[in-house]
């Protein structure tokens, strides 16, 4: 498949994101990989895609400011999905820009920031919830290094099929990392859902290179292109 992958952001993406476009290209997709957005806008150059994967942040915030999707960008995103092309979308990719608030009818929900936490980065179980689900063919739970995220806002539509479970802690967390009481449960980690014609994959694992190197996590990642590409 002929992905494009949109990389960039307040995140760790010098390392995660050539380990992205290896295992894509590696499993036999055509990719291209940019931070420029404004090809979104371009509804000649978009037609070339199958699907559109994000792995990247775009909120109007100090320093990113430039990060934040313009106009055309978000109407072109759209209309990519909603024609019938796919979206997988990674990590903290669906944080919800300001400026921007239906971006969760597209992702079905997701961080929020100044809402939105989790414990520090570390080793934690991943589980299969739903064993039938195409985004976790030939997946059983695992470990990895990762972040687990929680308080998101979360949409009514989407299916769900991976979690992670912890138990109640006081974590540092905010800029001047004060102690926060942070509750146990399990949480959702991967779902997908439909915009207009288009499949939805999300999966809220892959912080950096290490959890991209997962191999659980790379397999999620191709089962998901294959799901959002698949006729």
């Amino acid at each position: 498949m002929k992905l494009l992958v949109i990389s960039g952001g307040r995140h760790p993406y010098e390392e995660s994101t050539p380990v992205l476009e290896g295992f894509l290209k590696s499993a036999g997709h055509d990719v291209t990989v940019t931070d420029d957005a404004s090809i979104l806008s371009r509804s000649g150059d978009m037609s070339a895609f199958d699907a559109l994967v994000f792995n990247t942040r775009r909120e109007d915030v100090a320093n990113f400011a430039d990060m934040a999707l313009a106009k055309g960008e978000q109407d072109g995103m759209k209309e990519f999905i909603r024609s019938g092309k796919g979206f997988v979308c990674l990590h903290i990719s669906g944080c919800l820009p300001a400026q921007w608030p239906e971006f969760h009818d597209i992702t079905g929900g997701g961080w929020v920031s100044g809402t939105s936490f989790h414990p520090p980065y570390g080793k934690f179980t991943v589980n299969v919830s739903q064993a039938s689900h195409f985004g976790v063919a030939g997946v059983s739970d695992f470990s990895t290094d990762d972040e687990l995220y929680m308080g998101l806002a979360i949409k009514e539509g989407n299916d769900v099929f991976l979690t992670g479970t912890t138990e109640d802690g006081t974590h540092p967390w905010g800029p001047d990392r004060a102690p926060m009481s942070m509750p146990g449960g399990t949480f959702p980690l991967g779902w997908t859902r439909t915009y207009g014609d288009g499949k939805v994959f999300v999966l809220l694992l892959g912080h950096d290179g290490k959890s991209f190197q997962t191999p659980e996590f790379q397999k999620i990642v191709l089962n998901g292109v294959d799901w959002a590409t698949a006729a």
